[in-house]
């Protein structure tokens, strides 16, 4: 008796599942999806001031973004340390794939926090759901946006970060304009680009920003340069407030 009553106690400590107990099982997380369908988006733009637009990664490529090499090549964990997310904070993961940052803002963002994750792909979205309730995070919102439309509530995004993902942006002017409509009064834009200038970082072009062209771009949409961080191996880590809109460079 006392050796059952020991097992008992043992399997309580390290929270096995008891005989004729139900394993608490992941709760699904909800895709919002409820796009307009009757919204007209336009063709796809090819290229943007002087840029060539790259085309959007396929969902059949998510393994790429969880690559073993990623954290030594992009030194994710000093990225998201210099992001300065606070807890309690509404987060924007843009163009968030399969969830790589995003269950990391939603940990650093806290149960009284809150992020949306953003991909035009309903592929991307059903991984990072899968991933989401596996890892028990309830504070994720996965929306399903569009070209044109990220599909986010007006006036309450304390960050939008966009890892990777503005250069693939087949309407840039449209999509900034909605993320500034999303950004709270004191929100930032923060981009993570490949460095264009750095012809030793081995990313295509295509796949490249220059801090020159980044302003060129978001200046005129009225966004300035807030700050910049230059510690990471291969990319620009930018952050953007808005401001009055700039004239566009001829």
């Amino acid at each position: 008796m006392r050796t059952i009553l020991f097992l008992l106690l043992l399997a309580i400590a390290l929270g096995l599942p008891l005989a004729g107990t139900a394993v608490a099982q992941p709760q699904a997380v909800a895709i919002d999806a409820a796009v307009d369908q009757t919204a007209v988006i336009p063709p796809a733009q090819t290229h943007y001031m002087g840029r060539e637009i790259a085309q959007t990664m396929h969902f059949t490529g998510a393994p790429w973004l969880v690559r073993e090499s990623r954290q030594r090549e992009e030194d994710c964990r000093t990225m998201l340390r210099a992001l300065g997310v606070k807890p309690g904070q509404t987060v924007c993961d843009m163009g968030c794939g399969n969830g790589f940052y995003t269950l990391q803002l939603a940990r650093l963002v806290g149960p009284r926090g809150l992020v949306y994750a953003v991909d035009i792909q309903p592929e991307m979205l059903q991984m990072l759901a899968r991933n989401a309730a596996e890892a028990r995070l309830a504070n994720i919102r996965p929306v399903l946006g569009t070209a044109i439309d990220p599909r986010l509530p007006a006036g309450e995004i304390d960050m939008m970060l966009c890892v990777d993902v503005y250069h693939e942006f087949s309407h840039p002017e449209a999509m900034l304009a909605k993320i500034k409509e999303s950004l709270a009064p004191d929100g930032q834009l923060v981009l993570v680009e490949f460095r264009g200038e750095d012809p030793a970082v081995p990313i295509k072009p295509l796949h490249k920003m220059t801090k020159a062209q980044v302003r060129a771009e978001l200046e005129p949409a009225g966004f300035g340069m807030v700050r910049e961080f230059d510690r990471l191996p291969w990319q620009h880590l930018l952050f953007l407030g808005v401001r009055e809109a700039a004239p566009a460079r001829p």
